[in-house]
């Protein structure tokens, strides 16, 4: 019986929304909440759907909740969660965007940005480095400015960035540029030969009919080539990068790559990614 209640909602369940839209191809809540039962910690991350012209007001009302403790926030709203918190985190400020929201004690909300440590963690538990690469990212969108911010701050020599929209792409590297002056960046272009870390952040290969987000024939055998996408697990682009002979990286290892540090922002007990796998209950 006492480990059936541990797993029941209850008064004093502390509530972290999963706000996004649509919310079909949501992985977290199978990560976080098996982990927290497995801890005995009464929190729970319930998927909330909420279209883009709602998200704002939608935000303000969860945040007067006594039992809100923060959210994990996806597309469309990244960008815009930045100008709903009253502070954010340095990454977050470059990467223009949020994924992250805590409701401190005082009842303020304090933004941060997780999604481009998780990708370079990923990445170096494979013995890689970001260090004086070259990289190319396609999708200027929250994730990919991110993973960008968390590139060049790892050392990166050259980076190209590329998204349909164009000003995104622009003012990414506006942001980039106040803060690693030196770091050579290239736009407009998604050709992927001669990089060495290629990443689609766009949304290309969520949905069946979806065109590759780059020629994957031009990929370098040698790149490490990462997805976010996290509705199945190998996208075509990932199938196509391995018939390559490129290492690749799935979207849901940067997401179990970044929940540690989600944890610790939250102030919930941290754990590492290995022990997350073991409890989680991923299906695709």
């Amino acid at each position: 019986m006492g480990q059936f209640l541990r797993r029941m909602i209850d008064g004093r369940t502390t509530l972290i929304a999963h706000l996004g839209f649509p919310t079909e191809s949501f992985k977290a809540p199978m990560i976080y909440n098996p982990y927290f039962e497995k801890i005995g910690l009464n929190a729970v991350v319930m998927p909330l759907g909420v279209e883009a012209p709602a998200y704002p007001e939608v935000l303000r009302a969860l945040a007067r909740l006594t039992n809100f403790h923060g959210a994990l926030v996806t597309m469309p709203h990244k960008g815009t969660t930045l100008a709903l918190v009253d502070a954010v985190s340095p990454t977050a400020e470059i990467a223009g965007a949020c994924n992250a929201v805590l409701k401190r004690p005082d009842g303020s909300l304090l933004g941060d940005m997780f999604d481009g440590a998780g990708f370079l963690r990923g990445l170096q538990r494979r013995g890689r480095t970001a260090r004086g690469a070259r990289a190319l990212v396609v999708g200027c969108g929250g994730v990919g400015s991110a993973i960008a911010a968390s590139l060049a701050a790892a050392g990166l020599a050259r980076l190209s960035l590329f998204d349909v929209d164009g000003p995104a792409a622009e003012g990414l590297s506006a942001r980039l540029k106040r803060h690693y002056p030196a770091l050579e960046i290239t736009l407009g272009c998604k050709d992927p030969a001669g990089h060495d870390i290629v990443v689609n952040a766009s949304p290309l290969g969520m949905e069946e009919d979806d065109p590759l987000p780059l020629d994957a024939a031009r990929l370098e055998p040698a790149a490490f080539v990462g997805e976010v996408v996290l509705s199945r697990e190998v996208t075509p682009f990932l199938a196509a990068a391995r018939v390559r002979g490129c290492e690749t990286q799935v979207g849901t290892d940067m997401l179990f790559e970044m929940i540690p540090a989600y944890l610790e922002f939250f102030g919930f007990p941290a754990t590492t990614a290995e022990e997350l796998r073991r409890v989680a209950k991923i299906s695709y």
